[in-house]
This record gives C-alpha cells, sequence and structure tokens, in this order.
C-alpha cells in the first residue's frame, strides 16, 4: 500500500520542491467545489434548524458532521474521476494539477477515486435512505459525466444538465430531507422510516431555484480558461461553439436572473427577513457587475480570477439564506 501513495515527480523536479502527498490531495480535491460542498451542507442545515425552531441542536450538529465526511468524499470521487479522464486535456488547460504535472501518478488517482467513491456510499448507506439517495444519484451522474462511453462532458446540454442536476437539485433538496428527517428521527445511524413527509419550504424551494439558474452560469463559464484544450479534443462546450465573449455576457446575465428572481421570491417567503435578503442581493448584482467589467477576456489570469470570484457569491448564498432564516425568530 505505502507504494500506491508515493509520488512519482518527473525527472525535472528534485524531491527539495516536489509537493506533499497532502498538498497534491488537496489540489486533487478541487478546493473550490470541497469549499461549495461544505458551505451548502451547513447552510442547509441551518436552514433546516431555523425552520424547526427549537430543536434538538446536538443530534442536527452530530448528524450533519458525519454528511459533511461523507460528501467530501463523494466530492474527491467525481471531481478525481474527472481529472483521471482528463489527463491529456489538462496538460494544455491545468499544467498544474496532480495528474498532468506528475504529482500524482494515474494509479494513485484511481485509488484515491475508488476509496472515496466507496467510503461515500458506506458512510451514506449507514445515515439513512435520502442521504444515500443523494450520495447515490450524484455518483451515479458524475460518472455518467466523465466516464466513456458516456461521457456527457462532451455534449454542452448534457454538461450543464449535469451540473445543474447535483449542485442545483439533488444536493439541496438531499440534505435538506435528510436534515428534516433527523430531527424527526430518534436515532442518527439506523434506517427508520418518518411517518409522515410535510411539505418542503418555500425558503428552501427558492434557494433551490436560485442556486440551479446560478450553477448554469458556472457549468457554462468553467469552460472559457479551457477552451484551448477543449477544442483540440474535441470537447464541443459553449465556449467552443459560441465564443468567449458570448458566453461571458450570458453567464453574466444568467447570474442576475437568479438574483432578480430571488429577490422577486422573497415577498412571498415565510420564516424569512425580508429586508436582509433583498438588500444582500441588490448589493450582490451592483458588485458582481463592477468586478465583471475589470474582466480582460484576453488575459487567462483574469477570466480564471473572475471563475473564482463567481464561486465565491456562490458561496455567499448559503450563508446569507441561513442567516435570512435565523434573522425572522429573532
Amino acid at each position: 500500500m505505502s507504494r500506491i501513495f508515493k509520488s512519482s515527480p518527473p525527472s525535472h523536479h528534485s524531491p527539495a520542491v516536489r509537493p506533499s502527498f497532502l498538498r497534491s490531495l488537496w489540489r486533487f480535491s478541487r478546493p473550490h467545489t470541497i469549499l461549495g460542498t461544505t458551505l451548502s451542507l451547513w447552510g442547509i442545515g441551518l436552514i433546516t434548524g431555523a425552520i424547526a425552531f427549537p430543536m434538538p441542536l446536538d443530534r442536527l450538529v452530530l448528524s450533519l458532521l458525519g454528511a459533511w465526511v461523507t460528501c467530501l468524499c463523494g466530492n474527491v470521487y467525481i471531481v478525481g474521476l474527472n481529472q483521471l479522464e482528463d489527463i491529456p486535456i489538462d496538460r494544455i488547460n491545468k499544467p498544474q494539477l496532480p495528474l498532468p504535472s506528475g504529482a500524482f501518478s494515474r494509479r494513485q488517482g484511481q485509488w484515491i477515486v475508488a476509496i472515496s467513491g466507496l467510503l461515500a456510499i458506506a458512510l451514506a448507506a449507514l445515515q439513512g435512505p435520502f442521504l444515500l439517495g443523494m450520495v447515490g444519484l450524484s455518483l451515479l451522474i458524475g460518472t455518467a459525466y466523465s466516464l466513456p462511453p458516456i461521457r456527457l462532458k462532451q455534449f454542452p446540454f448534457w454538461a450543464s444538465l449535469c451540473i445543474l442536476g447535483v449542485r442545483g437539485v439533488i444536493v439541496n433538496l438531499g440534505l435538506f430531507l435528510h436534515s428534516r428527517a433527523v430531527l424527526t428521527q430518534q436515532s442518527l445511524w439506523l434506517w427508520s422510516t418518518p411517518g409522515s413527509i410535510e411539505p418542503i419550504p418555500g425558503i428552501v424551494w427558492a434557494l433551490t431555484g436560485f442556486i440551479l439558474v446560478f450553477t448554469f452560469a458556472i457549468a457554462i463559464f468553467k469552460d472559457i480558461p479551457d477552451v484551448a484544450g477543449d477544442r483540440q479534443y474535441n470537447i464541443l462546450t459553449f465556449t467552443a461553439r459560441l465564443g468567449s465573449r458570448a458566453v461571458f455576457n450570458l453567464s453574466r446575465w444568467v447570474i442576475t436572473a437568479s438574483y432578480s428572481g430571488m429577490i422577486l421570491v422573497s415577498w412571498g417567503l415565510d420564516n424569512v427577513h425580508r429586508p436582509w435578503l433583498i438588500g444582500t442581493h441588490l448589493l450582490a448584482i451592483a458588485l458582481f457587475w463592477i468586478l465583471s467589467q475589470r474582466v480582460n477576456l484576453h488575459q487567462s489570469k483574469d477570466i480564471v480570477k473572475f471563475y473564482q470570484t463567481i464561486w465565491k457569491f456562490f458561496f455567499a448564498e448559503y450563508l446569507i439564506v441561513p442567516i435570512a432564516c435565523w434573522l425572522a425568530l429573532l
């Protein structure tokens, strides 16, 4: 086993500058997706806690810790599998990643992906049907997205649908149903069936709709920096078909639509602090457009930096909405 996890760096790397296994694993896990998974899980958990207040907080926190580890394993499986199948492309688009740079061998990557996927399924099965359903569907879609012969990432519509389905719908609704089940069950770790299923609250549907639309912008924008490698390997993304400028503008208007939609539906939502929700989303629109005006599409560093900025706006939503729910209790 020790041979499997021993890096084999390229000959031009000296041992003194070779990245450690843990640092390479962190890069392999794609930190922005890890942060997105973390915030979505804890954000949904806090929303559930506010809606169910007063509630057994210790039970919720303990369950969320278990679900968090499970989702992180699933996250590593999905992004790792994608990197395993994209090594030639990433040598052009993302040469700094562990596989194309040689920090990890292909065999190491395969072991990490396999162990992560098995752990995700096993841990989810111990925690209940909602979490298992969410993790199982996410891994299935992630596999179809990356792995031949299906490899849905080759087709812009299906590639976007995969990302929208997982980030926008499956994760939000699955985590809410799991968190709510925890608050109504006697055991955290054993299967049980709730006596009745209550409707999903409006704020959860609103957040799901927001993330669904916002994720579409992420899904199309993420290919702008990768257009050279995608075209060379016949990955016909929206950017490869329409051009960087068209996709950049489309993503800006999609994100604006997601914020505008949340502002509009805020007026009809219960259990939220409307002034906070509306004010923060108006501020977000203004800040987003100011920052987008500074992007030079001829500079790859600008594009990559703004892509990370888009993720920060995505992260912020999982802080804004739980705060709105808890402020409503005051």
